[in-house]
């Protein structure tokens, strides 16, 4: 029998990858990552992924939020909140814990749970802790589901400025002169631990940087002159991490350096400076998100300088076993000398964030860049790699 004038199965178009943006979270940088958010939601191919966004709260609950990144913009000097864009304040995100099983589920009380389909990958833009730390990247290894950026190691160490520096050290990097304060020996000896801080002080002069040692977007950090400020610096700095570091200021530039992993491994970004706020005493929150405090891209450096610099970054992403992104924050001392100060596993990236801004100087506009770095995460695996 002659199959030639029966209906024909329509052809069946190929899936496109699903994309779950995961943003918010339990951190100090909340409001920053749901900027963040509206940025990337903006910019990603909606011809060549789908999209799922995914709010977690402050409180840590998972939401299923609108796909509507103008509202996720700072407005009035105010950052957004996931609740303002949660589809609802009671209903809840489930990601999947078997690896055989990508789908995420949506469960309101009273409810039968609705599933909204699998995700391929996860992009998340949290930033902090609970997000950026290796938490969230264990969570999705353990779910087999591939994500932007680095592993559990790697974000781990990029989160805790002590163990980052030591790793830096490590690997012959040059980093500045700190102190770190944790949380047992303020608990048992106040005393003793202001006096190591007041010790460090008198090797290395003041200011000093006293911050939070698993923190970033220079939340919970002070400038401290003088004896005077201390205490108040500390206080401040416990309030979003019980571990604290101080560092010396160093005389010099700030020169920051992106790295993207290509197909052929990690390359650096032209590097940027930041010149010192005019409005602020250093670059802290306010300069870099509210007031917008310019960087100069590229930075007026030597060639020499320049190779350098991208030399220097993409050795530290190197050691710290990075993957997808970093942003590596230098100091250029006086004496001509590149000091690694921090790398950022999930940096700034709105679109007035130094990363974005470094990659569009080099060539790579801001939707390329996202779409480079769900490219990069769908080409990885889960696990050990």
């Amino acid at each position: 029998m002659s199959t030639e004038n029966l209906p024909q199965s329509p052809e069946q178009q190929p899936r496109k990858p699903r994309v779950a943006v995961v943003f918010g979270g339990r951190s100090s940088e909340h409001g920053i990552s749901t900027v963040t958010a509206g940025a990337v939601l903006g910019a990603i191919d909606r011809t060549k992924y789908d999209v799922l966004p995914i709010g977690i709260t402050r409180d840590g609950r998972w939401v299923l939020t609108a796909d509507e990144p103008q509202r996720m913009a700072i407005t009035d000097r105010r950052t957004p909140e996931v609740l303002d864009v949660a589809e609802s304040t009671e209903g809840g995100v489930v990601l999947p814990v078997d690896p055989a099983n990508r789908e995420v589920v949506y469960s309101e009380p009273g409810a039968v749970p609705k599933a909204l389909g699998e995700v391929d990958v996860v992009f998340p833009v949290l930033h902090g802790p609970f997000g950026e730390d290796g938490t969230l990247q264990g969570l999705l290894e353990l779910s087999g589901v591939p994500y932007v950026g680095s592993g559990v190691l790697a974000s781990a160490v990029g989160q805790d400025k002590d163990y980052m520096k030591r790793v830096f050290t490590s690997f012959g990097l040059k980093v500045g002169p700190y102190v770190v304060i944790r949380p047992r020996e303020w608990q048992q000896d106040q005393s003793a631990a202001r006096k190591k801080i007041v010790d460090f002080a008198g090797e290395h002069g003041w200011p000093l940087f006293v911050k939070p040692a698993r923190a970033g977007s220079s939340i919970g950090i002070t400038k401290v002159d003088d004896l005077a400020g201390l205490d108040e610096a500390i206080a401040e700095a416990q309030s979003h991490d019980p571990k604290i570091i101080v560092e010396a200021a160093l005389s010099g530039r700030e020169i920051e350096c992106g790295v993207l992993e290509f197909e052929d491994g990690p390359r650096a970004s032209v590097p940027a400076e930041i010149p010192p706020p005019s409005a602020h005493a250093y670059y802290d929150f306010d300069a870099k998100y509210i007031d917008s405090n310019p960087g100069v891209v590229p930075a007026p450096l030597t060639d020499e300088q320049t190779a350098e610099i991208q030399r220097l970054a993409v050795e530290a992403f190197e050691a710290a076993s990075c993957e997808g992104l970093v942003r590596a924050d230098f100091f250029l001392t006086d004496d001509g000398e590149f000091v690694i100060n921090e790398i950022n596993t999930l940096p700034g990236f709105t679109p007035i964030s130094m990363y974005p801004k470094m990659w569009e100087a080099s060539g790579i506009g801001y939707a390329e860049l996202v779409d480079r770095l769900v490219q990069a995460a769908l080409r990885r695996s889960t696990g050990l790699r």
